[in-house]
């Protein structure tokens, strides 16, 4: 856990006392140029709780293609802000009352998909941030239940982040990298490949050479770059100059059920 973030810093259970803002971590350590880890496959609070001690950064809470739905969003927040983790929900489509609400509903950092121009940017930044950065609706957050201020404070602590996963984004990435107010620009590889005719074939030496440029032109334009990592490649990534790591516990899961199986076949 990163220096001066504790679980619920935010309110020392005094009686009367004000609430604070709780601070995005993952935000904190990107625009301090150190990497960001974020964890993804939890749909119930209780699994989240038990993944707090490990000290990831984030959680990634699916809802573009998983089991995350809005009535869920409380809970799954909430367990994120035990553990000091930032809530990082995928929404399903670009639309500004869909953001925010998403983030009315607790969450940190929101990932939108298919952000394929410089409109489709600026949308995100329009629903996702308030005035006079954006337009989001002036509501108060669950983040911000008692927090004096919210409404001024709450950009600093919220992290947008344009899924760069079509190759029309790549052709537009020059312009869609001049919008301000992107937190981060996450190059996602398998609709990458489908969107170049290679659907299912990431490791198709084009494709992989696409994302490399893509990843390599969001840093040198001074961004920060994320996508998802295994440990077989996280460190190329690294450096590449990829920040935002996001990955999933499938692997982890089969690799330790493969190494238990094997140590038991061996004392067989």
């Amino acid at each position: 856990m990163p220096r001066g973030i504790m679980p619920c810093e935010a309110y020392s259970g005094n009686e009367g006392e004000l609430m604070q803002l709780r601070p995005n971590r993952v935000k904190r350590k990107l625009e301090a140029g150190e990497p960001a880890f974020v964890i993804g496959g939890f749909t119930h609070a209780d699994d989240i709780d038990s993944f707090g001690p490990v000290g990831f950064d984030g959680v990634w809470l699916e809802g573009e293609h998983g089991g995350v739905d809005a009535a869920d969003l409380g809970n799954l927040t909430r367990a994120c802000d035990i553990w000091g983790m930032t809530s990082v929900v995928r929404v399903n489509r670009n639309d500004q009352g869909l953001i925010y609400r998403t983030l009315d509903r607790g969450a940190q950092a929101i990932v939108v998909p298919h952000v394929d121009s410089r409109a489709d940017a600026e949308n995100v930044v329009a629903g996702g941030k308030f005035p006079p950065l954006g337009r989001r609706g002036l509501f108060t957050s669950r983040q911000g239940y008692g927090v004096p201020g919210y409404l001024a404070e709450a950009n600093d602590e919220t992290l947008l982040i344009a899924l760069i996963e079509d190759i029309e984004a790549w052709r537009n990435l020059d312009d869609i990298l001049e919008v301000e107010g992107i937190g981060v620009f996450f190059v996602a590889p398998s609709d990458f490949a489908a969107s170049m005719g290679h659907i299912g074939d990431v490791g198709h030496p084009d494709v992989q050479e696409k994302i490399e440029d893509a990843l390599r032109r969001i840093v040198a334009a001074g961004r920060t770059a994320g996508t998802l990592a295994m440990t077989g490649n996280a460190q190329r990534f690294a450096e590449i100059g990829v920040r935002f790591f996001f990955t999933v516990t499938s692997p982890w899961v089969a690799a330790g059920a493969d190494s238990f199986r094997a140590a038991v076949s061996e004392g067989i």
